[in-house]
């Protein structure tokens, strides 16, 4: 008589944009920790987020010691003629001893695979690999172990994927609701001259403009009026894809409106289409929202495993705009 292996427990994968993030996380119950260096090889290159060497030194030590992974994003795509900065990266991060780099760029997951062969190798989301013959490739070309899907696929499609590849899957869970193709997209880089993809800050603060007109606040992305919010309205964030605009005389979101993903009650489902982690977004929030998301979803992951239900208690306050959606994971159109 044979019996069907238990599932692998889900891992919990939590954002961290600053050392002080990182500790929150670790803290409040993160299985891993993702973050990237101080400069454009990651794609969340802000002011006053991230790590330099001995921080990411540091903050491997402290998770290591509470028996929490680091990941290193190193996930946007070297400037032709001059990899040096992204290998550099690699190096470092496999040299300080982190548990596994998060790659986009084909030449540098070759890199990886050459230089340091012990390292573990994930494919970033920035890659836009949503089907099973690419990811085939990665895995066999590069040794990539998991694969960070893209948030355009359903929970049957993920499911079918899973049955037909090597790799671990990683998903989006909690926080910013990309409609974008990642890794593809030129909006941000149309209007500022900086690419997300190789300069890695989409809608750069260096850009960002806020002017009062009247009871009005107007908000641009270099020379773009990405929004206006009436008097007491919230304001957020002049990011391009979710911006108002005017078409055939009337102002509306376009792309995507501003709200959260969050799917926290459909975690059973996602463990049993065979995700093996789940992704917070959210490296450019400060450690009191770090620390009450993972918490929360620390609540919901250890729930999961014991087969009781799922609480979403306290998660409704966080999400952008006061609301919050499934995506397209429980997509119905075509």
């Amino acid at each position: 008589m044979t019996t069907t292996p238990a599932p692998e427990p889900l891992e919990l994968v939590c954002p961290a944009g600053t050392p002080a993030a990182l500790r929150a996380a670790v803290d409040a119950g993160a299985d891993s920790v993702y973050l990237g260096f101080r400069d454009e090889t990651n794609a969340r290159n802000f002011p006053g987020l991230n790590f330099n060497r001995r921080e990411l030194a540091d903050g491997i030590a402290y998770a290591h010691q509470r028996g929490a992974k680091v990941l290193v994003a190193i996930n946007t795509f070297p400037k032709a003629g001059n990899p040096g900065p992204w290998h550099r990266a690699v190096d470092d991060a496999a040299d300080l001893g982190a548990d596994a780099v998060i790659l986009a760029d084909i030449g540098l997951a070759d890199y990886a695979a050459r230089t340091h062969p012990d390292l573990r190798r994930h494919l970033s989301v920035q890659a836009s690999a949503s089907n099973a013959e690419a990811i085939r490739f990665y895995h066999s070309a590069f040794g990539i172990k998991r694969v960070v899907l893209p948030r355009v696929l359903t929970v049957a499609e993920i499911a079918s994927l899973n049955s037909r590849i090597p790799v671990e899957t990683e998903i989006f869970v909690f926080g910013g609701l990309c409609v974008m193709a990642e890794g593809r997209c030129a909006l941000s880089s149309y209007v500022t001259g900086l690419s997300p993809n190789k300069d890695g800050a989409c809608s750069p603060a260096s850009h960002v403009h806020y002017e009062e007109q009247g009871d009005t606040l107007v908000t641009r992305l270099g020379d773009v009026t990405v929004n206006r919010f009436a008097s007491g309205e919230p304001a957020g964030y002049p990011t391009l894809c979710k911006g108002r605009y005017v078409t055939a005389g009337r102002a509306s979101y376009l792309f995507e409106e501003p709200t959260s993903l969050s799917v926290v009650t459909m975690l059973p489902e996602l463990a049993r289409a065979g995700v093996r982690a789940l992704k917070i977004e959210g490296r450019q929030r400060g450690r009191a929202y770090v620390a009450a998301v993972v918490a929360a979803f620390r609540k919901a992951v250890d729930a999961v495993a014991r087969g009781e239900p799922v609480s979403v208690d306290g998660l409704a306050a966080l999400t952008e705009g006061g609301r919050e959606t499934a995506g397209a994971y429980e997509k119905t159109w075509r």
